[in-house]
C-alpha cells in the first residue's frame, strides 16, 4: 500500500493560530493607529492592525475580569480596572505592571478616560461617582458627585486649558463639569435612553450626542443649548466627525458643512448632514436574511448580530472601524466606506474548516453561526460571507475553485443538512446528507465556480436517496467521480455508485463494524480503500472490493470526529472529541504523533493540497495551523533531490552540520562536480556568504575539509576577488582558511607519499613472488 520512495511524515509543529482575542466590552485604537486594544475576560489583548496578531496580552493577576481601561493619548501608559476594585498601571509594551491601586469607588469601574496630556485619568463608577487621578503625581485630585446610576461616559474636552469633563450616566443627561470648582456646571437634557457616545468638532465649539432613543444631537458649547436634533431611526451607538478638508463626494458630502456617521443597531453605517438633518449616504453590506434587529430598529444589544456596537475614528489615515455584536472589527476607508480589513474577535464553537485559494493562502471556516468566515492566513484578515439563515455544520471546497460570494443555492432536504461533498474531477456535481437521513446529489450548472454572486443559481438534486436510518453525518466522493460513500449514526458506512446523470444511486455494499455512529468517511487518493472515524473511538480502513475491514487504528479516548488521509495516502490524521490530533501510519498500525493544541473537540481537520501544511479547527473557539517540522522538511527535499531548497533550507536554520548534510547528499550523486556548481551558484548573496563562513568551520576538521574545499573551488573560481571581499567577515575567513588548507595540504603530501610507498612495496612483493614461482 506504501510507496516505497515516499517518505513518511513524522511531526507537525504549530505555526500560527487563530484565538480568541476580544469577547465585549471596551476597545481602543491607539493615537498611531497601529494597535487595536480589546478586552478578553481578564485580559487585554493588543492586537497589530498590520499582521493581525496578537503582540501582547496584559493579564490581571487576580484572574477578575476586566471592566475597563484606558490607553493615554501619547501610547504609552495603559490603566485597566477590574472587579476587584483595583486600577493597575501598565508598561503595555513590556506587559508588567509597574503601579496599583485602590479604585475608592465602592463598586466597580464602568468607565475610563485619559486627558489630552496623559497626565489625569478620569473613572466613573457603578456606584454614581467620577474620580480623577493624576498619573505623574499618583493621587486623587478630584471626587465628583451628582450622577444617578452607572457612568458609562467620560470624556475630557479635548482644549485642555478649559479643563471640562463630559459624563453621562443613567439619568440620560449629559453633565458638564468645570474640574477647577470641581462643580457640575450644566446638564445637556434631550436625550430619553442613554447616551453612548460623544464626538467633538476641531474647535471644541460643538459636540455630538448619540443616544439609544434613536436620535443625534448637535450642541453648541458655548450656548450650552442643542442646536439641532438629528432622527435616525435606530438606537445609536457610536457617532464620529468627518473632516472637512477631504473630497468624501462618493458618500455624500457635498459641502463644508457638518457631516456624522453613525453606527448602530442595524449594521450599517449612516452618513448624515447635521444642517439638513439629512441622511446622506446608507452603506450596502452583502444581502442576509432580515432579522428581528434589523425589522424593528432594536437595540444595539438585541437580536441581530450585525449590530454595531462601538465607531471609531481613525483620522490620520482617514479610516473608521466599527465593532459588531458578534464581536468582529472592521476597518473602513472614509472614501467610499470600503471594506479594508477585518478581524473576528471570537469564533465561538468551530463546526468545520478547510483550506481555500491559490497556494492554500485562506482559509474558509463555519462555526455556530450563520456566517462563514473566510481568513487570509497572511494577515489574518477576514471576510464574512452571508447567505445562510442558520448553524453552517459542514464545508467542502473544490480544489481549483476559491468562491467568495454566494452564487447557487439548493432547497430541498427535511431536516439539517449535516455534511457535503463537491465532486473531484470537476465541477459538475454536490452531494450533500440530512438529519431526514436522505442523500441528495444537485447538479452544478455551468460556469457556476466562476460567477459573481450576481445571479443565485436555484440547484436541482437530481438524485434523492433514502440512505440510512438515522441522521448522516458524512458524505464522501471518489476521486474519479463514479462513488460515494456515506456514514450514519446507525453505525454503518455505505457505498454508492453514482452512475450517469439521470440515474438513481445504487447501494454496493454496506461497512459493518463500529460500534457506535459514524462521524466522517473519507476515500484514499491512491487505494481501493475507505476510511471511517466513530464515536466508539476507532478509525478503520475498508477494503472497496469486499467491503471487509481491512485495519483498525485505536488510540483516542473519545469520538473521532474527522480524519483525513496524507503523505500520498499512506498516512492518516485523525481528531478527537478528547481534543487531539493524531499521525497514523497505515501499513505499520502505528500511531507516530500526538498533536495536542486544543481543549475541546477538534470537529474540523483539513491537509493543504501540497500536503505540507494541515489545519484543525474546535470547540474551543481557536484554528491552528500546522506545518511539517523544518528537519522534515529538509528530508523530504533531500530524498525528492531538491538540492537547491534544500541547501537555502538548511542554510535559513543557521545549522552548519544541516547545511554540511546538503552539500554531502550532492557530492554523493552522479555528475558531482556540475551539480554542486549549478547548486552553489544559484544562491542568494546572503547565503552565500553564510557558506563560507561555515566553510571556515569546516576546513578546520579532518573528516570535512574535502567538502569545504569542493565549496570553496565553486565560490573562488567563479566569483571575483571584489565580489567576495565584499561578503561581510570574508576577509577574516579566507585569512583563516589558509593556515589548515596547508596542514590539509601537508598531510594529503605525505599520504600520498605513504601511498606510493605502499604501491612500490606491493609492486616488488608481487615481482619476487613471481620470481620464486
Amino acid at each position: 500500500m506504501a510507496n516505497a520512495n515516499l517518505h513518511f511524515k513524522t511531526n507537525y509543529a504549530a505555526s500560527n493560530k487563530i484565538e480568541p482575542f476580544y469577547k465585549g466590552g471596551k476597545v481602543q485604537i491607539s493615537k498611531d493607529e497601529k494597535y487595536i486594544f480589546c478586552t478578553c475576560g481578564s485580559h487585554v489583548n493588543v492586537l497589530e492592525i498590520s499582521t493581525g496578531k496578537i503582540v501582547h496580552s496584559i493579564e490581571q493577576d487576580d484572574q477578575e475580569d476586566i471592566t475597563s481601561f484606558a490607553l493615554s493619548y501619547d501610547d504609552e501608559v495603559l490603566v485597566t480596572a477590574s472587579k476587584a476594585m483595583l486600577l493597575k498601571q501598565w508598561d503595555w509594551k513590556r506587559a508588567q505592571c509597574t503601579r496599583s491601586w485602590r479604585a475608592i469607588h465602592t463598586i466597580p469601574v464602568a468607565s475610563m478616560a485619559f486627558d489630552p496630556t496623559s497626565t489625569l485619568l478620569a473613572t466613573g463608577g457603578c456606584d454614581g461617582t467620577i474620580k480623577l487621578w493624576d498619573i505623574i503625581k499618583q493621587y486623587c485630585t478630584h471626587n465628583l458627585k451628582g450622577s444617578s446610576g452607572v457612568v458609562h461616559l467620560v470624556q475630557f474636552h479635548p482644549d485642555i486649558s478649559l479643563l471640562q469633563l463630559f459624563s453621562s450616566s443613567g439619568d440620560c443627561g449629559i453633565r458638564l463639569w468645570d474640574l477647577r470648582s470641581s462643580e457640575c456646571l450644566c446638564v445637556l437634557q434631550s436625550h430619553f435612553s442613554a447616551v453612548t457616545s460623544l464626538a467633538f468638532t476641531p474647535d471644541g465649539d460643538t459636540v455630538v450626542s448619540s443616544g439609544r432613543d434613536k436620535i443625534c444631537i448637535v450642541w453648541d458649547l458655548k450656548t450650552r443649548t442643542a442646536t439641532r436634533t438629528v432622527p435616525v431611526y435606530e438606537a445609536v451607538e457610536g457617532v464620529a466627525l468627518l473632516p472637512g478638508d477631504q473630497d468624501l463626494s462618493q458618500i455624500g458630502v457635498q459641502n463644508d458643512s457638518l457631516h456624522f456617521i453613525t453606527a448602530g443597531s442595524k449594521g450599517v453605517l449612516r452618513v448624515w448632514e447635521a444642517g439638513t438633518s439629512r441622511c446622506v449616504y446608507t452603506q450596502t453590506l452583502p444581502s442576509a436574511a432580515p432579522s428581528a434587529g434589523q425589522e424593528d430598529g432594536g437595540g444595539a444589544d438585541g437580536d441581530d448580530p450585525r449590530s454595531l456596537t462601538y465607531l471609531l475614528p481613525m483620522g490620520a489615515s482617514s479610516r473608521v472601524a466599527a465593532v459588531t455584536a458578534e464581536h468582529n472589527i472592521t476597518l473602513y476607508q472614509l472614501a467610499g466606506l470600503r471594506t479594508q480589513q477585518q478581524f473576528v474577535g471570537y469564533n465561538d464553537e468551530i463546526l468545520d474548516v478547510k483550506f481555500l485559494g491559490k497556494d492554500d493562502s485562506h482559509i474558509v471556516v463555519s462555526t455556530n453561526s450563520c456566517q462563514l468566515k473566510v481568513f487570509e492566513l497572511l494577515t489574518n484578515s477576514c471576510q464574512i460571507l452571508y447567505g445562510h439563515t442558520d448553524t453552517v455544520l459542514s464545508l467542502d471546497v473544490f480544489k481549483k475553485g476559491s468562491l467568495f460570494a454566494s452564487c447557487a443555492k439548493g432547497s430541498g432536504h427535511a431536516n439539517a443538512v449535516g455534511c457535503v461533498s463537491f465532486s473531484r474531477m470537476k465541477e459538475s456535481f454536490i452531494a450533500s446528507g440530512s438529519q431526514d437521513c436522505t442523500v441528495k446529489v444537485w447538479d452544478l450548472p455551468d460556469g457556476v465556480a466562476t460567477a459573481t454572486g450576481d445571479v443565485l443559481h436555484e440547484l436541482s438534486a437530481r438524485v434523492t436517496e433514502k440512505a440510512h436510518d438515522k441522521d448522516i453525518n458524512s458524505v464522501a466522493v471518489s476521486p474519479n467521480d463514479k462513488l460515494l460513500a456515506s456514514g450514519s449514526q446507525d453505525r454503518t458506512a455505505k457505498l454508492w455508485s453514482l452512475g450517469a446523470p439521470g440515474t438513481s444511486l445504487a447501494l454496493l455494499g454496506v461497512f459493518r463494524g463500529h460500534r457506535r455512529g459514524v462521524w466522517a468517511v473519507c476515500f484514499s487518493p491512491v487505494d481501493q480503500v475507505l476510511a471511517s472515524s466513530s464515536a466508539d473511538g476507532t478509525a478503520k480502513l475498508w477494503s472497496l472490493q469486499d467491503y471487509s475491514c481491512l485495519k483498525t487504528f485505536e488510540g483516542h479516548d473519545a469520538s473521532v470526529l474527522k480524519l483525513v488521509f496524507v503523505s500520498r495516502g499512506t498516512q492518516l490524521l485523525t481528531s478527537g472529541s478528547d481534543g487531539l490530533v493524531k499521525l497514523w501510519t497505515i501499513k505499520t498500525n502505528e500511531c507516530v504523533k500526538t498533536l495536542d493544541a486544543h481543549v475541546d473537540k477538534v470537529w474540523g481537520l483539513h491537509a493543504s493540497h501540497q500536503d505540507h501544511k494541515m489545519v484543525t479547527g474546535s470547540a474551543d473557539s481557536t484554528i491552528t495551523i500546522w506545518d511539517i517540522l523544518k528537519q522534515q522538511e529538509l528530508s523530504n527535499l533531500l530524498h525528492e533531490k531538491k538540492f537547491l531548497k534544500a541547501l537555502g533550507l538548511a542554510i535559513s536554520l543557521d545549522q552548519p552540520h544541516t547545511v554540511l548534510s546538503v552539500i554531502r547528499a550532492i557530492r554523493q550523486c552522479e555528475d558531482t562536480r556540475e551539480l554542486l556548481e549549478r547548486t552553489l551558484l544559484k544562491l542568494r548573496l546572503d547565503q552565500k556568504e553564510s557558506l563560507l563562513r561555515y566553510c571556515a568551520v569546516w576546513n578546520t576538521n579532518a573528516r570535512s575539509c574535502l567538502d569545504a574545499q569542493a565549496c570553496l573551488q565553486v565560490l573562488l573560481t567563479h566569483l571575483a576577488p571584489e565580489e567576495l571581499l565584499q561578503y561581510q567577515g570574508a576577509r577574516g575567513h579566507l585569512e583563516g582558511l589558509i593556515p589548515y588548507t596547508e596542514r590539509h595540504m601537508q598531510r594529503i603530501g605525505r599520504l600520498l607519499q605513504s601511498s606510493m610507498f605502499l604501491d612500490y612495496m606491493w609492486q616488488k612483493m608481487r615481482v619476487t613472488g613471481a620470481s620464486s614461482g
